[in-house]
């Protein structure tokens, strides 16, 4: 009795943890992200959302991008970057924090990390960036 009763619990657990693995591989394969520095974005906080064939294929001749986008991504993808602005130190970033799909869009939520407070940092001016590929061609919001 005690053996079937722990089977059932075991069976329970693996087949519980194979469905968190399957959402966590779902959103992964939904977005990429495929640059991310603190330094080279723009001077003010701004997303921009990359979706016609001619906007994108001037990521295509960025050289820290090289080998990270295909010609078939600039039919089947967008792409987002998100700028944080000029900040006056380091310890900043901007970065993807959750992604849902629905039927018509992609709902992308995004995150600004800052330093914690009295940290040691850099004393110079960064301007942190972040470009993330959307395997969807479907429209994004950005949260």
């Amino acid at each position: 009795m005690k053996k079937g009763i722990l089977s059932v619990c075991i069976v329970l657990v693996l087949f519980s943890c194979k469905t968190i693995v399957k959402v966590q591989d779902e959103q992964q394969a939904l977005y990429e992200v495929l640059l991310q520095q603190n330094n080279g974005g723009g001077n003010i906080n701004f997303y921009e959302i990359l979706s016609e064939p001619n906007e994108i294929k001037m990521l295509l001749s960025d050289e820290k991008l090289k080998g990270k986008i295909t010609a078939d991504d600039v039919q089947k993808s967008n792409f987002l970057i998100l700028n944080m602005g000029e900040k006056p130190t380091g310890g900043y970033a901007i970065t993807v924090d959750n992604v849902v799909e629905t039927d018509n869009q992609i709902i992308i939520k995004v995150k600004e990390i800052t330093p914690e407070p009295g940290a040691m940092l850099m004393q110079v001016i960064t301007y942190p960036y972040t470009i993330v590929k959307v395997n969807s061609k479907k429209e994004i919001i950005v949260k």
